[in-house]
């Protein structure tokens, strides 16, 4: 049996999921803003003292944060999340999210600089070229420190097959490209008008 087709099929506007008649806020975007603001509540009880105590929040939120933080059981910590979201209504969250975006980005900046310096270890220990031209980069190194230090841990290498446990030369040797690595990094300008070395 057929269907009669209905004169408000076809006649009718498509109901607007964000605001209702009088032009309020749906309930499903109400929803969605309050748990966009509880992520967001979340990633900023991650970030350091420090770094929350500069965005000069209220000191309910504040104190809603501290708790969330104390709280371990999941339920808990569940509702104390919401509160977190119910507070952020009334605070303006653009500079949280910046805050927060900024913490990603630094995060990502140093991983990045951790696996450069693993990458550099790596070609070190395997070719005396990867030396020279870590010496090209980076002329204010200690050439005889860090000789020494490849020598000691390519030695250290052949026991470490057996003990699967790296050497103190292998470590300082990290440590050494590292802090050389962030020293050239701090004395470059932002605006990438520097080129890449073209080691890779």
């Amino acid at each position: 049996m057929r269907r009669a087709p209905q004169d408000n099929d076809n006649n009718l506007p498509e109901p607007d999921d964000d605001a209702d008649d009088a032009g309020r806020p749906s309930k499903s975007a109400l929803k969605r803003q309050m748990h966009s603001l509880q992520s967001l509540g979340q990633e900023l009880s991650e970030l350091p003292a420090s770094r929350v105590a500069k965005l000069g929040l209220p000191e309910a939120l504040l104190d809603a944060l501290a708790e969330y933080r104390r709280i371990r059981s999941h339920e808990g910590r569940r509702r104390q999340l919401q509160f977190i979201g119910k507070l952020m209504r009334q605070t303006d969250e653009a500079p949280i999210r910046e805050a927060v975006a900024a913490a990603k980005l630094g995060s990502a900046k140093e991983t990045l600089a951790l696996h450069e310096a693993e990458r550099w270890r790596e070609e070190l220990l395997a070719s005396d070229d990867a030396i020279t031209r870590w010496l090209n980069n980076f002329p204010e190194t200690d050439a005889q420190q860090l000789r020494s230090l490849v020598r000691a841990a390519r030695k250290d290498a052949k026991a470490e097959a057996v003990e699967q446990r790296h050497g103190r030369s292998y470590r300082e040797m990290f440590q050494l490209i590292k802090t050389a690595l962030a020293a050239t990094s701090a004395s470059q300008p932002d605006d990438g008008e520097q080129g890449e070395d073209d080691d890779e």
